[in-house]
């Protein structure tokens, strides 16, 4: 006879801000459902997307895993990144030059690009853009965007 103990977890919210003061929702739990198009729409409709070159949300985080949705303007640049984990970069929309040390690479929509750890690259938003970043890290070390 087997035995089944239920996995409990605890959930993880991320608190509202003063740019979000409805941004509660959950980031990590036994699973998270994210409508990636209803974040695109939230992001573009944010002050933060107006002031700025670039709006993002943390829409998944454990401690080996950060899934970060970005909208960048056109010309927008995410420059001189690396990261300690692995990074996934996928093109939701638009289009995208990651430049590396062994050159540039045009990405459109559909298209992902996956880096080792502390690899520099700069993405820059040939127009109006949006992406998914995902770190994944071992022993919990920090990514930062």
């Amino acid at each position: 006879m087997y035995q089944y103990k239920k996995a409990f977890m605890e959930m993880k919210r991320n608190e509202a801000t003063l740019n979000r003061p409805e941004g509660d929702r959950v980031i990590d739990a036994p699973y998270v459902f994210m409508d990636l198009g209803q974040f695109i729409k939230q992001l573009k409709e944010e002050e933060a997307w107006t002031k700025n070159d670039r709006n993002g949300i943390t829409i998944f985080k454990t401690e080996n895993l950060t899934t970060v949705l970005t909208c960048l303007h056109k010309d927008a640049m995410i420059k001189d990144n690396s990261v300690d984990g692995i990074l996934q970069v996928q093109v939701l929309s638009g289009k995208i030059r990651v430049t590396t040390a062994d050159g540039d690479i045009d990405m459109e929509e559909g298209e992902m690009i996956v880096f080792h750890p502390g690899i520099s690259h700069t993405i820059e938003a040939l127009k109006k853009s949006s992406v998914l970043l995902q770190t994944i890290n071992e022993n919990g070390k920090k990514s930062v965007f």
